[in-house]
């Protein structure tokens, strides 16, 4: 098939005004068509812009039935990912939905079982994982630039202010009216340093973990985390520990680093920029270009290319989804591990330290606990 693949948005405001603006960039080079938008209340004309006439129901089943769209791109509060993501699917169209998949495991499956039954394609929207730079750090391992890997780090140090959680009904739940949301630090926010980092070991689905080890906190009022830490092991036996928070003292771009015997490297995968430091040469800093999603679910379409985020890559985060769910409750924070600074729209609270702290569990690829945080304790979760 030729043309413009035509599209249905599902959630077009939030971070759905981002898929919006995407789908208005490929719209202008002729890669898609926008056919329907499935949102409880219609935008306005002006906010669909350079997109035609969409129809505009809050029925996705009907408005793929109407419209003959091809794919859909599925933003929705997380807690109805495994629901919209089976009508699509049973619907014959081809899926990009919105990370994270689904807030459990066993919906996972479910939608992947669905997903192969429709021989659709899906791909989940971890954006980060369409950077070239990806393959061009497993190329540097594979060919021993730095030595035996001994393991990967990730750090993301965030400032989040009161008012984020309140974004949404579903924002800083664990579950809502029943339903598992699991909006906590490491599985909404910072979601791209887990899965950047399982990614570049190669370790990405569902059968490559073998254990996880969380610390779960919080320091804001929320039901969920939002400074946490995980030690992900993997069949292969190598550790990966990610640290982050959304109560830094000063804001920070998130990276992933690959911890060799005779150097390391560097990835800031929000900006595509990698360093290589190894024994006896100079530091180097490369910049890489990133591939767009949707961009990639067409050509897979039309012309085969592989799909850079297929849901059964994604196996190995959803299983530290699962981790967070069916963990203890986050530790509050005493009223003295933080404070509260104002904020450019409101009050945020910071933990002090913390920014360091993210940086060494990276670094020395441990846990809070493990490096002597005053109030952090070892709290065990399945995997």
């Amino acid at each position: 098939m030729s043309g413009p693949l035509p599209v249905v948005l599902a959630g077009a405001r939030g971070h759905g005004r981002w898929h919006l603006a995407n789908l208005r960039r490929l719209a202008a080079r002729n890669v898609v068509r926008l056919v329907g938008v499935c949102e409880l209340t219609p935008l306005a004309e002006e906010e669909l812009a350079g997109l035609g006439r969409p129809e505009q129901s809050d029925d996705l089943a009907g408005l793929l039935a109407r419209t003959g769209a091809e794919a859909a791109v599925v933003c929705t509060p997380i807690h109805t990912h495994g629901d919209l993501g089976r009508d699509v699917a049973r619907a014959g169209v081809h899926l990009l939905l919105e990370k994270p998949p689904t807030p459990s495991l066993a919906e996972f499956r479910q939608l992947a079982d669905e997903v192969g039954q429709a021989g659709i394609a899906c791909q989940i929207g971890f954006q980060s994982l369409g950077s070239d730079a990806i393959g061009a750090i497993r190329a540097l391992i594979a060919d021993g630039a730095i030595g035996a890997v001994r393991g990967i780090g990730a750090a993301g140090a965030w400032v989040r202010e009161e008012a984020y959680w309140k974004r949404a009904p579903w924002g800083g739940h664990r579950t809502l009216n029943g339903r598992d949301v699991v909006d906590g630090v490491l599985t909404n926010p910072l979601a791209h340093a887990v899965a950047t980092a399982l990614r570049i070991e190669g370790a990405d689905r569902d059968e490559d973990v073998a254990a996880i080890d969380l610390e779960l906190y919080r320091v804001n009022d929320i039901d969920a985390d939002d400074t946490s830490c995980a030690r992900i092991r993997t069949t292969a036996g190598r550790p990966i520990v990610i640290a982050v928070t959304l109560a830094a003292e000063q804001p920070g771009e998130p990276y992933v680093v690959v911890h060799g015997e005779t150097g390391r490297i560097t990835f800031w995968y929000k900006a595509d920029r990698v360093r290589l430091e190894r024994t006896g040469h100079a530091p180097e800093t490369a910049d890489h270009g990133r591939t767009d999603l949707l961009a990639n679910l067409v050509a897979h379409l039309r012309e085969g290319e592989p799909l850079l985020v297929p849901l059964h890559r994604t196996g190995a985060f959803t299983r530290l989804v699962e981790a967070v769910r069916t963990a203890p409750e986050p530790v509050v924070l005493p009223g003295g591990a933080w404070h509260t600074e104002p904020g450019e729209h409101g009050p945020r609270r910071v933990i002090p330290g913390i920014d360091e702290l993210t940086a060494a569990g990276a670094e020395r690829l441990a846990l809070y606990s493990e490096l002597g945080a005053p109030w952090a304790g070892r709290l065990e979760a399945g995997s």
